[in-house]
């Protein structure tokens, strides 16, 4: 049977998406929310289309082995924040089992149907599970996951670009809150490229997954608006770059769900979730700022994607 502790509950999420609409926004949680936005999920890292996955998966299958080597030894916690269907994180689990542990896994999303998907895979392959379903922009959530100083050692991973979808100069910090001298944190983002890195995210099969949330509620594209891509740099550190989406609508639209409704008038904008890129030395300082130390670093192999292993700083 899987197990799925709530935090954020469905009736949340549904109040939460009618505000988000009504402020013309969609935050990163709505992405993943829909039955028909996690079938576009899946087919994104399936296809291979999504390059950011893909560079994480490989990266894990390459270095797995030297990862968990530097693991105490003794009973281990693994817990993934915003760990989607838990793909990357069986690479882990697997090596974890294979140097003799046995590890728990504790995957954290908002979205129960990539949960479900993560928790059953997990327990499909023998591992103890227990999912949290939970906001991480909420910070009563992740105070939550706080871990009493004699609990086990744990590794908290945030994996596939995640760190991405939040403020960089916030989340760090609340990430080192949570660890304690004994934990370690696996985080990796992209690296920006002037060329590449717009091309990732601004073509057909990825175009599908970001609109999943307004095909959701009854619109089109291009009947009803047009999804815009841009990239920008966050001006608060050097080395910080968005990538920015938003849907314009193309005449008066009315989004109707569950007998609420939001209408939007010709030539309004819904801004979407930005996904932040680093240059190397940022992406590092980001961490060392909110003390953290980093304790080996992986890059892909194009280099266009870091992955970092860190623990408190002392």
């Amino acid at each position: 049977m899987i197990q799925i502790d709530v935090l954020l509950s469905e009736y949340q999420i549904a109040q939460e998406f009618m505000a988000a609409l009504a402020r013309h926004e969609l935050p990163e949680k709505f992405f993943y929310w829909f039955p028909l936005s996690v079938r576009a999920w899946l087919n994104l890292c399936n296809d291979g289309a999504y390059r950011n996955f893909v560079r994480s998966h490989s990266v894990l299958q390459t270095h797995a082995s030297d990862l968990v080597s530097m693991m105490p030894t003794g009973p281990i916690e693994v817990i993934s924040l915003g760990a989607g269907q838990g793909t990357k994180d069986l690479l882990l689990l697997e090596q974890l089992r294979q140097q003799g542990r046995a590890p728990r896994y504790r995957p954290v999303d908002a979205s129960q149907g990539l949960l479900e998907l993560a928790c059953q895979t997990a327990q499909e392959q023998q591992f103890d599970c227990r999912g949290l379903k939970a906001d991480l922009s909420n910070s009563a959530h992740l105070t939550a996951l706080q871990a009493n100083q004699d609990d086990p050692p744990r590794l908290i991973m945030m994996l596939g670009n995640t760190l991405g979808a939040f403020d960089p100069l916030t989340l760090p910090r609340q990430l080192a809150a949570m660890l304690r001298p004994q934990d370690f944190l696996l985080l990796d983002g992209e690296l920006f490229s002037p060329t590449e890195t717009l091309a990732g995210y601004d073509n057909p099969i990825n175009r599908q997954f970001a609109f999943g949330p307004l095909r959701s509620v009854g619109l089109s594209e291009p009947r009803d608006g047009t999804l815009h891509f841009a990239t920008d740099r966050d001006d608060r550190q050097p080395g910080l770059y968005r990538i920015r989406k938003h849907f314009q609508a193309a005449r008066d639209l009315t989004i109707m769900l569950a007998g609420e409704t939001v209408r939007l008038v010709a030539g309004a904008r819904i801004e979407m979730n930005w996904s932040y890129k680093y240059d190397r030395e940022t992406m590092v300082s980001l961490l060392t700022t909110a003390g953290m130390q980093p304790v080996a670093q992986y890059a892909s192999d194009d280099k266009r994607f870091l992955t970092l292993l860190a623990t408190r700083s002392p």
